[in-house]
């Protein structure tokens, strides 16, 4: 008998909140909302993913421990990232962007991946959807990798498409802004890569060969995800209702649309949905537990469930 349960009604809210007695008993899209804080409640969503194949989506929660904070954590302070209208609006805007990215890249670039981004590459989920665009995933090894939003280390000309590495151009802009680093030592670091920085003025800002504007290669708001990436990352999580999967996402709010469709696609078809999180998350209605938790110390937990497993168990691959 499958263990994938029947998907929620979304015009009909919940009212029963989900049973934690039984990982199998659960019904995928049954929570309420309410966040699930016991022992007991973590345990049932652990019971439920040690044997499943896994499609996992991470979000910048991920990456706290790694020194980079998030958008929307109980501690963050309000952000507004610069949209993608904003950035083609001209010279002044694509300054003011790259004064601010220049200073937060010389401090992202030197994160390094935490236990969180290492336990996730010894899992090896059949896919791993990752909205993070600082690249930790890729430097632990992890297999199987879909960066959704792209990544700040990769530069695109919007006039001849051609890309670049992020470190080149680094070393342009610090030629042409010898003393910027110098000039603002204290600056805070914003999960987009770039730093709360007012004053831009006399930032100078190199254009690719072809005189086109250079941008991060990376999704910025206003912006579309590839058809091709999110294709593909349907297509797995389509595969978990065919071989009783589930779907497990850590540190994420799921505020944007780009990460909550798969939620919502998982939910569709009944396959289970695990979040770890701190803080509520817009897939908590549709989730089977919505299990309000630190990222490392859920993933930690979650391997050594797996471990006690064979991979026929398991059914990845």
């Amino acid at each position: 008998m499958p263990r994938s349960a029947t998907p929620a009604d979304p015009a009909r809210p919940p009212t029963q909140p989900p049973i934690v007695s039984s990982p199998l008993t659960t019904p995928a899209g049954s929570g309420t909302g309410t966040r699930g804080r016991s022992a007991s409640y973590a345990d049932a969503a652990l019971g439920l993913l040690a044997d499943r194949p896994l499609v996992v989506l991470t979000g910048a929660g991920l990456s706290t421990d790694s020194g980079i904070p998030d958008y929307r954590g109980p501690d963050a302070p309000p952000r507004r990232p610069m949209t993608y209208q904003e950035f083609v609006s001209g010279p002044t805007a694509q300054q003011r962007y790259w004064a601010r990215s220049h200073l937060g890249w010389g401090r992202m670039r030197r994160a390094d991946p935490n236990e969180g981004h290492h336990v996730l590459a010894r899992i090896a989920p059949d896919l791993l959807i990752t909205q993070n665009v600082d690249g930790l995933h890729e430097r632990v090894g992890t297999p199987r990798l879909v960066a959704l939003h792209g990544r700040i280390a990769d530069v695109v000309c919007l006039s001849c498409r051609r890309t670049s590495a992020r470190s080149a151009l680094h070393e342009e802009m610090g030629r042409l802004n010898p003393d910027w680093h110098e000039r603002h030592p204290s600056v805070h670091i914003r999960p987009d890569g770039d730093v709360d920085l007012e004053d831009t003025d006399g930032f100078v800002v190199p254009a690719c060969g072809c005189g086109g504007v250079l941008k991060p290669d990376v999704v910025f708001f206003g912006e579309n995800v590839p058809k091709d990436r999110v294709a593909h990352c349907y297509a797995a999580v389509d595969s978990l209702a065919e071989r009783d999967g589930a779907l497990l996402v850590v540190g994420s709010s799921l505020t944007v649309m780009s990460g909550l469709r798969f939620v919502r696609r998982a939910a569709s078809l009944g396959v289970p949905v695990v979040i770890a999180n701190r803080g509520e998350t817009r897939g908590d209605p549709l989730a089977t537990y919505a299990v309000e938790t630190g990222c490392t110390p859920f993933l930690s937990a979650l391997e050594q469930r797996r471990s006690r497993r064979s991979p026929a168990e398991i059914g990845t691959g």
